[in-house]
């Protein structure tokens, strides 16, 4: 026998039929699987390349695109937020700005993993043939091995918090 008591009590608190919320996990799941897609499909084939006239100019549109859905991505998470219940225990001060120290973590990690890379070196250029000289070893790398993925989920828990 189950318990379901606890997912009885997490249904209390999240709308999982609610249009917002089906649309932010479809595009909280599509973008990665776009992106990895398309990337690993350029790898092999370098059509996009070949499209675009330069390994360069094809990873510049694919990081725009990909851009573009991140936006589409937080519009659809923020509108969920909006429509979802809030726990009454965070719907205070220290709920709003613990939120906010961990959204601003987050997007610290997010803004210097940036910076580290560089755009192709963020968007997937290592697909396109366009490599680094040198693995980045410098903050925040040298910190955490993924800071742009635990980044945007410390952005994201942040946002949710808040």
């Amino acid at each position: 026998q189950v318990d379901v008591t606890a997912m009885a009590r997490l249904f209390g608190y999240v709308d999982v039929t609610d249009s917002g919320f089906i649309a932010a996990v479809f595009s909280i799941a599509f973008n990665p699987l776009f992106w990895n897609v398309v990337a690993r499909w350029e790898h092999k084939t370098r059509a996009l390349s070949r499209v675009f006239g330069s390994p360069h100019a094809a990873c510049y549109c694919l990081g725009a695109v990909i851009l573009m859905l991140n936006c589409v991505r937080s519009h659809c998470f923020t509108e969920a937020m909006k429509s979802q219940p809030k726990l009454e225990g965070l719907d205070c001060h220290w709920g709003y700005y613990s939120g906010l120290a961990i959204l601003a973590v987050g997007t610290l990690f997010v803004i210097s993993s940036f910076l580290a890379l560089g755009f192709t070196g963020t968007f997937l250029g290592d697909y396109f043939g366009i490599l680094m000289e040198a693995k980045v070893t410098r903050f925040p790398f040298s910190v955490l091995d993924n800071p742009m993925y635990w980044g945007s989920t410390a952005v994201y828990l942040g946002w949710s918090l808040m």
